[in-house]
């Protein structure tokens, strides 16, 4: 039996009443499975011969010792997802190699396209599971990808600007997409048929960057130079410096080393394009950058030093 709805209090008589925030359920809340199916069957628009899979593909693994959870359909999902791909692009791209192909394919496919997906279809909530840590992090990305523009594409194969994706996210989709894929007898084209329109915007060959680090190197290649990162802590953050020529270039923070070290290349990327493309066509830099990032670090080191001794915490001034 689905859980009674909760009562709302009443409204004060100031007005209309601001809309309610878009909220998960609460740690431990059991989606109606009868209701969770319908949803993603009109979401599809395919009905399901054997509604057991897709009470499978919305099972986590921390629901309940007895239930069979989504592991095995997401490890078919994964490999049906980059053949249905792999067709596609290569039938639409008629004129590129296996090198640009597979580029776009895994963008199409990585964690961070497909969480993206769940999040604007609202997947989470119909999983049932019982993971509060699990519902904070997904809460955290939600919040984060309501923040990027809708029509930009650029950050969505490699990770935000902020915080990387719940695997979770990625493997509801693939699970649901596996669920599909065994029901209608293994018809990969039934599949894409079905699920394609899940993944717009498709990342195409005019659309797709460059991984960030590797477009910052070949940037830096290009006029014989090149680019040094510098990770250090400030608080519970992770800082990414990025020098060329002994300046600094780029700064990127977050509170995954991945995200910090993208989000710094990205930084740096920008910059040499405009207001420091003098870096990159003169001898060398100032050196600031590098006395900067050394005097951080050693900051950093001594810091951590008076923690493990119960020292007092120094003072700098």
């Amino acid at each position: 039996m689905a859980p009674p709805p909760a009562m709302k209090p009443a409204s004060r008589k100031r007005g209309p009443p601001a809309p309610d925030p878009v909220e998960l359920p609460p740690p431990g809340f059991v989606a109606d499975r009868a209701e969770a199916a319908a949803r993603v069957e009109r979401l599809l628009r395919y009905q399901f011969r054997d509604g057991r899979l897709l009470e499978e593909a919305l099972t986590h693994q921390s629901f309940a010792d007895d239930a069979v959870s989504y592991q095995r359909l997401e490890f078919v999902g994964d490999s049906a997802l980059g053949l249905a791909f792999s067709n596609f692009l290569y039938l639409t791209n008629p004129t590129l190699g296996p090198g640009p192909l597979s580029t776009l394919r895994a963008a199409n496919i990585s964690t961070e396209k497909l969480a993206r997906v769940a999040v604007r279809h609202d997947l989470y909530p119909l999983l049932r599971r019982n993971c509060p840590r699990l519902d904070l992090l997904v809460g955290q990305f939600i919040e984060t990808v309501k923040q990027e523009p809708e029509d930009d594409l650029s950050t969505v194969p490699y990770g935000g600007s902020v915080v990387k994706a719940p695997k979770v996210l990625a493997d509801i989709v693939e699970a649901i997409a596996a669920a599909v894929y065994v029901d209608c007898k293994f018809d990969l084209e039934k599949l894409w048929k079905v699920t394609r329109w899940l993944f717009e915007p498709i990342i195409t060959a005019e659309t797709i960057d460059e991984q960030p680090v590797t477009m910052l190197h070949e940037l830096c290649q290009k006029h014989g130079k090149m680019a040094q990162f510098k990770t250090w802590q400030k608080g519970g953050m992770t800082v990414v410096n990025v020098f060329v020529a002994g300046e600094l270039v780029g700064i990127g923070s977050s509170e995954q080393k991945v995200i910090a070290k993208l989000n710094a290349a990205r930084d740096a990327t920008r910059k040499l394009a405009g207001a420091k493309k003098q870096v990159l066509t003169t001898g060398v830099g100032n050196g600031l950058g590098d006395e900067i990032g050394e005097l951080r670090e050693c900051k950093q080191k001594l810091n951590e030093q008076c923690s493990r001794q119960n020292w007092p915490k120094p003072i700098f001034k």
